[in-house]
């Protein structure tokens, strides 16, 4: 039996990690960490009442849990994942916000423990594949903008998976950008700018998770669009990164490199 952690266990996506792994055989929540969970309101977030709860990360006791799945906030990931790995726990991480420098830290970090896991900017698989068919579609599109847009009260923009998507077309696309003369009467109306690359990042109520890439050539144009409506559907990835975590040698950058 897999003795998992769940961090951020009483938000929306942690909700959705203590359903699947109650669901799961060969796998048990034996500890969450969350600023207000509490021995008396744990049954409210159907964890039971063996689970250890912890607030704080100084709390959490040494051989508590094998896996740390991680759905917080940006402002807590990179001290979460690095105690995970310090402490032996395999780190499945949902939450965006991580910079280049603090990944290629924690990739170090796993290597030098001797810690597999994962950090995904989207555990859905219709992202992943949108991802993928980008970086494909780029070879021949080299003019390309994201869109993006996520719920109301997402943390951080753009979000995980755009960047991903345009790092990714980044790899195969010569350095370009449509036209580099143009100027802005509104800052930030052309939206962020990743190498040429233009991402804009939408917040609204009533969104879950989106995304658009649109490529325009001479006549003609190709968009590619996912669409996340329930954050159930994020689960199937978190599954197979269940499943497969224990034959990580290190930490693994994006849910595609383990399928």
């Amino acid at each position: 039996m897999k003795k998992v952690l769940i961090a951020g266990a009483t938000g929306a996506m942690g909700q959705k990690a203590v359903d699947l792994v109650n669901s799961l055989a060969g796998f048990e929540i034996t500890a969450a960490l969350a600023p207000t969970l509490t021995k008396e309101n744990m049954a409210d977030f159907h964890l039971a009442s063996s689970v250890h709860p912890y607030q704080t990360l100084d709390e959490i006791e040494d051989g508590v849990a094998d896996i740390w799945i991680d759905f917080t906030l940006p402002s807590a990931v990179y001290q979460n994942v690095k105690f995970a790995l310090e402490h032996g726990m395999r780190p499945i991480v949902g939450t965006t916000g991580l910079t280049d420098e603090q990944q290629a830290g924690l990739v170090r970090l796993s290597e030098e423990k001797q810690v597999g896991g994962l950090i995904a900017a989207n555990f859905g698989m219709s992202a992943v594949l949108l991802m993928k068919f980008a970086q494909e579609a780029a070879k021949y599109f080299p003019d390309v903008e994201i869109i993006e847009m996520h719920h109301g009260d997402k943390k951080d923009a753009p979000s995980g998976t755009a960047l991903s998507t345009a790092k990714l077309i980044d790899q195969v696309r010569p350095a370009h950008e449509t036209n580099p003369d143009e100027t802005e009467s509104l800052t930030g109306a052309r939206g962020g700018d990743y190498h040429g690359i233009k991402i804009h990042a939408v917040r609204l109520p009533g969104y879950i998770a989106h995304e658009q890439v649109l490529f325009g050539g001479d006549g003609e144009a190709l968009t590619i669009r996912q669409d996340s409506f329930d954050r159930q559907s994020f689960m199937n990835g978190v599954k197979v990164a269940l499943e497969k975590v224990d034959g990580l040698s290190k930490l693994v950058i994006g849910l595609e490199n383990i399928l």
